[in-house]
């Protein structure tokens, strides 16, 4: 099939290059023409562990192009996949000026049949307005489908989760729509086109039918899908960090409180990691855009209210643990560990490091950071505020605490004899629960962690 995909950032490159690796010609569109050179030139905007080698091995098989102009992908393409940006606005509503835009520029751009679906993620009944749009806009006698689609992407593990997904979710109007998306699906429906989650590899095999679920929904009721799922998800890690509280408070351990409800079929032990809270691009964003949605249609969603809250509180009470560890923090340095929002991004956008690294420097603090991929997009966040070192070792030479925030392999890895060496106090907090505090006491360490 002919794909075009609007929007080369993180939900679009990683689904186009999915595409073509799946056999479909594929045309990226980005407004930015630096990054469309430096796509021809294969370097990467973004940090996706395998996104570089499968873009130059579909661009170098013609499978994969890059290009500004909207018109020429439009006109070359059946299947029309919207994936720009929806930032939030300061009302905690999703900011759809982009998705305008380009529905616009679509509408003026097509001369046959086309399925326009948004992949961005948007609020319930944003296809009524992006059909509007292109009705409004478009030529006469046009026919044109809008459809819903919504990435269900993790940074770190996106190919893995595009190739080989839990459900693929398509919201349409009608059976037209609904038969040319599964054709772009068809390969990664019946797994000719998966992927190793160990080896980290593309695999091509023989097709087995229907062997991931392929839902056809409303394309209302497929918006929802999205927000709804996010901010569930957002909502066991808020509970779980709830119940670390409470167990500080109990003298329980919230690791074993975790295990015990995991185990439980109905419960799942994903997402009941105690820590310092949720960040980057989709839990924060989705949550309150659900949340602003939920109040424009005239329901209050109060537990929505209350997973913002708890996620905000919890990286007050993590300063306020360093605090009591250390005393005084004024004139102290302290070696931090990790800085992107999870491991295996460079993401920082609303990552908990920033919150504790500001707080620390209000209070006189001195800080030195590591982290393996993010150190770039940290040095323009902080410039000279802080030091950025080399390695874990040394960022916790000299320093007077070391606090771990971000639970890369490399940091969960570490030769902790040797940290205790470099460190001038053997005060360690955790953030993420990477250690037993046992094995940490055995080894000399002030451990201190979440709901333990």
């Amino acid at each position: 099939m002919r794909i075009a995909v609007i929007g080369t950032g993180y939900v679009g490159l990683v689904s186009g290059v999915c595409f073509a690796e799946c056999g479909h010609d594929v045309i990226c569109v980005d407004n930015n023409e630096v990054k469309i050179a430096n796509l021809h030139k294969g370097i990467i905007p973004i940090y996706e562990p395998g996104l570089d080698v499968l873009v130059k091995r579909n661009v170098k098989a013609k499978r994969l192009h890059f290009t500004t102009q909207i018109p020429e992908a439009v006109k070359n393409s059946s299947v029309i996949f919207i994936a720009v940006g929806t930032p939030p606005l300061p009302t905690g509503e999703a900011d759809l000026s982009y998705i305008e835009n380009v529905a616009k520029q679509v509408a003026t751009s097509m001369d046959s049949y086309k399925v326009v679906v948004e992949k961005s993620t948007v609020p319930v009944k944003t296809g009524e307005w992006v059909k509007r749009t292109i009705r409004f806009n478009s030529q006469a006698g046009v026919d044109f489908d809008v459809a819903s689609n919504p990435e269900f992407l993790r940074e770190g593990s996106a190919i893995g989760d595009f190739l080989k997904p839990d459900r693929i979710v398509v919201g349409v109007e009608n059976k037209k729509a609904a038969d040319l998306l599964e054709e772009c699906y068809k390969p990664i429906i019946d797994q000719a086109v998966s992927f190793d989650l160990e080896k980290q590899e593309v695999i091509h095999q023989t097709p087995q039918s229907n062997i991931v679920p392929f839902l056809v929904t409303s394309v209302s009721s497929s918006e929802l899908i999205k927000h709804a799922s996010n901010s569930f998800l957002a909502l066991k890690i808020s509970y779980i960090n709830a119940v670390a509280n409470f167990c500080e408070l109990a003298g329980a351990d919230v690791e074993q409180v975790a295990r015990g409800m995991g185990l439980d079929s109905r419960i799942g032990q994903k997402f009941l990691n105690a820590g310092i809270g949720y960040g980057g691009s989709c839990f924060p964003k989705d949550v309150s855009a659900f949340l602003e949605i939920s109040r424009e249609l005239g329901y209050h969603f109060n537990l929505l209210e209350e997973v913002i809250k708890i996620n905000k509180t919890q990286r007050e009470l993590f300063i306020r643990k360093i605090k009591k560890a250390m005393w005084i923090v004024k004139d102290k340095t302290f070696a931090i560990l990790g800085l992107s929002f999870k491991p295996n991004t460079d993401d920082m956008r609303e990552a908990p490091s920033i919150d504790v690294i500001n707080a620390l420097l209000e209070e006189g603090a001195s800080i030195k950071a590591y982290d393996p991929v993010a150190m770039n997009i940290s040095k323009e966040l902080f410039g000279d505020r802080i030091t950025f070192c080399k390695d874990a070792y040394d960022t916790a030479k000299n320093a007077d605490a070391l606090i771990l925030l971000t639970e890369w392999d490399e940091f969960v890895n570490l030769d902790l004899e040797k940290i205790h060496k470099l460190l001038n106090y053997p005060i360690f907090i955790d953030g993420r629960n990477c250690f037993e505090p046992a094995d940490m006491a055995k080894l000399g360490f002030d451990y201190h962690c979440i709901g333990r």
